[in-house]
């Protein structure tokens, strides 16, 4: 038998190549663009230290707006609270102590009793005084007699102004200008205190200021909280978002405020996500997303908001359908 000819054995071997190559090259590339959900979790504290007392949500429980998250022992902000009141109510007396009359009701009542003997013995000083101006004008009565009435109508009316003079200062207020605006200014600052500690009440036992779901927790009932240290975490449902990776030569014509659908496992079809922000400049593909399917070097960083209806959990991978009319 006869030995095939070069040429032919060349050709079967190109085309065994070419089948094998066919057989076991890697797919073209995807025509979606990979990424992940993403949550923002709130990390909730007191800003005061303090036991915990109250911890009713756990780990993974789902809490509605409103709800109470945890309570810390009040026993201490009771007690600055119940010091804040008294600071004011004694900032409040004493303004208004320096506000009212420098004398008390009794004591004026005794300077308008001086006034009223004042006004009597001037008019009797006047009477006389009359009687003795005519007794001499005719002749009756001495030039002294005439001068000792005068003399005692004067000093009649000089007693009802100063009688007059002595209410006045009686009701005048305590205070002088300067120390009534200190007093007041007292008060305020002891108002925005007691403010300040009622404040406090709420800020020891918050709610939710929306609804989530609770991702962790971090101390248990009875354990001591430092100030401003996270009791648990919590991620809202408005807080998740998808991040997704777009090459280069595709991110020019997205814009926030685009709608793009996406897919992932377990989510019952297409989903859409609306696009909040784009990164301004590109980044090297991130090895969570890089593989055989998706090569290109340089991507953009694209997030996008989840509706809050349908939550999904955090790290969960998705595949972006590339918005109409935008390169792949």
């Amino acid at each position: 038998m006869k030995a095939p000819p070069r040429p032919v054995l060349v050709v079967g071997a190109l085309a065994l190549a070419g089948a094998l190559a066919l057989a076991f090259a890697p797919g073209e590339e995807p025509d979606r663009w990979l990424g992940y959900v993403e949550g923002e979790a709130l990390y909730v504290a007191a800003p005061v230290s303090g036991t915990l007392a109250r911890l009713p949500a756990q780990r993974g429980d789902a809490v509605k707006a409103g709800q109470l998250l945890f309570a810390l022992d009040p026993q201490t902000v009771d007690a600055a609270e119940a010091q804040a009141r008294a600071e004011l109510a004694g900032a409040q007396a004493q303004r208004a102590d320096l506000a009212g009359a420098r004398q008390r009701a009794p004591e004026l009542d005794v300077a308008r009793a001086a006034q009223a003997s004042a006004r009597a013995q001037l008019a009797r000083a006047q009477a006389d005084y009359a009687r003795f101006s005519a007794l001499a004008a005719k002749g009756f009565a001495s030039r002294t007699q005439l001068d000792a009435a005068r003399a005692a109508r004067d000093v009649a009316a000089a007693s009802v102004a100063q009688a007059l003079a002595e209410e006045r200062s009686g009701e005048l207020s305590a205070g002088r200008a300067q120390q009534q605006q200190a007093a007041a200014a007292g008060v305020a600052g002891a108002a925005a205190a007691l403010q300040a500690q009622q404040r406090r009440q709420s800020e020891i036992a918050p709610v939710a200021g929306a609804a989530g779901t609770i991702e962790q927790t971090f101390f248990n009932p009875g354990e001591w909280v430092p100030a401003n240290q996270p009791v648990l975490a919590l991620l809202p449902a408005d807080r998740r978002k998808l991040r997704f990776f777009v090459p280069q030569n595709a991110v020019a014509r997205l814009r926030a405020g685009q709608v793009v659908h996406f897919t992932c496992d377990g989510c019952g079809g297409a989903r859409s996500a609306t696009i909040r922000y784009i990164a301004p400049r590109a980044e090297f593909t991130p090895p969570v997303i890089y593989s055989e399917h998706a090569r290109s070097k340089l991507v953009f960083l694209v997030e996008a908001a989840l509706p809050v209806d349908k939550p999904l959990p955090p790290g969960l991978p998705v595949a972006v359908e590339p918005v109409a009319g935008v390169a792949r």
